[in-house]
C-alpha cells in the first residue's frame, strides 16, 4: 500500500513538525505532517486516449500537513506546475439523477434566498457550466463562467445566450466580472494559495457590500472521522473544515452569514458577504481546534487498518476468481486504486458519463466502460465509490437485468 500514517511511523518523527512548511491559510510556520501517499497521478480527471499514456501519466506525492493555529490541512508536496486544467478535464456530474436533484434544489434555494432574478452572476471554476446555466435559466439571470476546462456549447440551456464563458483561471484581471452574486463550487480545494485567492475575490468586490458569495467544497471533518482515504488525492491540495474555512473568509475581509453541510454531509457550503470592518462572528458549526486535532490524530492512528481491510478484500476477491468492477471513474476511484496499490485486482471501471467511455484512467490504465457493459461482463461484485449513488446504481442494474453484490466505500 502507498498510503501510510506519518504519526505512526517512528522513522518519520523528525518530519512531524518542520518549521519550513508555511500554512497557506494563515502563514503560520510549522505544520504537523500526518499522512502520506507516494507516487499518485497528478490529475485524476484528465482522460487519456490510450492505456500506455494513462500508465505513463506524471505522478507526485501527497503529504498532508495540519496547521494547529487555524485548522487548515494542505499537501506540502503540491507542485502548482501540474495545475493543467483544460477542456479534457472531465469532472461533469450532471449525468446522475441524484446529483441533478441536489443541484436543482441548491439553485432554487439560492435564487430564493438572494432574490436572484434578472441579476448578474459569476461562477468561478464553473467546469462545463451546468450549475451556472441552471441559475440563469431558473432566475432569468445573466452569467459569466470562468474556468480553463469550460466547453462552450456542452450544456444545452434556454439561458445559453445569456451566459459567457472565459476559458482561463480566475485572477484579478477578471475583477470587473463581479456582478450581484459570486459562486464557486468545488474549486477552492484545488487551489494552494488559499488566502491569496480569497483575498483576490474580496478585492474584486471592493465596496460593493451587497454582493453575496457562496463557496462549496468537500468537508474534511467527514474525511477524517470516516477515514475516507478515497477523498485524498493530488489535485486536492487544500482541505477545509467548517472552522478553518470560516476563519479564512473572516481573515480576508468577509463576514460569514451561513455555514452548513449538504449532499449526505459530504459537502461544506459557506455563504458570506464582504465586510467593511473585520468580522468576529463565529458560526455554531465551526469546530474548535482541540476537536479538530483529535480528528487528525484519529485519522492518523486508524487509517492503516482501513487500508489493510480493503487491500485484503480485493485480494480475496481475486483469489476466489470473482469478477469485480468499480463504479465511478473519477477522483475517488483513482485514489482508491492507487492508494491501495491494487489496480491489478480490478479489471474494469464503469461510469455513466458518456464523455469518459473508452478513455483510460490516468495512473491506473483501466478503460472506462458504460454501464451496459455489465450485462455481458456479469460481475460478482460492484464497488461503488460514493454511497450516495447506491440507490440509482442498483436501479440501473435491476433495469439491465444484472444481478450482483453492490457494496460502497
Amino acid at each position: 500500500m502507498k498510503g501510510q500514517s506519518l504519526l505512526q511511523n517512528p522513522d518519520r518523527e523528525t518530519r512531524n513538525a518542520l518549521a519550513e512548511y508555511v500554512c497557506p491559510n494563515c502563514s503560520h510556520k510549522g505544520l504537523l505532517l500526518f499522512y502520506e501517499v507516494n507516487k499518485v497521478p497528478v490529475h485524476s480527471c484528465l482522460m487519456m486516449p490510450t492505456k500506455q499514456e494513462a500508465l505513463d501519466f506524471p505522478c507526485g506525492d501527497v503529504v498532508l500537513g495540519f496547521c494547529d493555529r487555524c485548522g487548515f490541512i494542505t499537501n506540502v508536496e503540491f507542485d502548482p506546475k501540474w495545475s493543467a486544467y483544460a477542456p479534457n478535464y472531465e469532472d461533469q456530474q450532471s449525468f446522475s439523477p441524484t446529483f441533478n436533484k441536489f443541484a436543482l434544489d441548491l439553485a432554487n434555494s439560492l435564487i430564493e434566498k438572494y432574490d436572484l432574478h434578472d441579476k448578474d452572476i459569476v461562477e468561478i471554476g464553473c467546469s462545463k457550466g451546468d450549475f451556472l446555466m441552471l441559475l440563469c435559466e431558473l432566475g432569468n439571470n445573466r452569467g459569466t463562467g470562468i474556468d480553463p476546462s469550460a466547453v462552450v456549447g456542452r450544456v444545452k440551456s434556454k439561458a445559453a445566450d445569456r451566459v459567457t464563458f472565459i476559458q482561463d483561471y480566475y485572477s484579478e484581471k477578471y475583477a470587473k466580472y463581479v456582478g450581484d452574486f459570486i459562486c464557486c463550487r468545488h474549486t477552492l480545494e484545488h487551489i494552494h494559495p488559499t488566502a491569496e485567492f480569497i483575498s483576490t475575490v474580496r478585492r474584486s468586490i471592493g465596496d460593493r457590500l451587497n454582493t453575496a458569495v457562496v463557496f462549496e467544497i468537500p468537508d474534511t471533518v467527514r474525511v477524517l472521522k470516516d477515514l475516507a482515504f478515497e477523498d485524498i488525492y493530488y489535485e486536492h491540495c487544500s482541505y477545509f473544515t467548517p472552522g478553518s474555512l470560516a476563519r479564512l473568509f473572516r481573515s480576508c475581509g468577509f463576514e460569514v452569514t451561513d455555514l452548513y453541510r449538504a449532499y449526505g454531509e459530504q459537502y461544506l457550503l459557506i455563504e458570506a458577504k464582504p465586510a467593511a470592518n473585520p468580522s468576529n462572528k463565529v458560526h455554531p458549526l465551526e469546530e474548535s481546534l482541540e476537536e479538530l486535532t483529535q480528528d487528525v490524530k484519529h485519522f492518523a492512528s486508524q487509517i492503516g487498518k482501513k487500508l489493510e481491510h480493503w487491500k485484503q478484500s480485493l485480494e480475496q476477491i481475486q483469489a476466489q476468481g470473482k469478477r469485480c468492477v468499480v463504479w465511478g471513474s473519477g477522483s475517488k476511484c483513482v485514489a482508491f486504486l492507487t492508494t491501495l496499490d491494487t489496480a491489478d485486482k480490478i479489471e474494469y471501471v464503469v461510469d455513466i458519463n458518456p464523455h469518459r467511455h473508452g478513455k483510460f484512467i490516468p495512473g491506473v490504465g483501466k478503460q472506462i466502460m458504460p454501464p451496459e457493459f455489465l450485462k455481458e461482463y456479469k460481475p460478482d461484485r460492484v464497488i461503488v465509490m460514493n454511497p450516495i449513488y447506491c440507490g440509482e446504481i442498483q436501479q440501473m442494474l435491476t433495469q439491465m437485468g444484472v444481478t450482483t453484490e453492490v457494496i460502497s466505500l
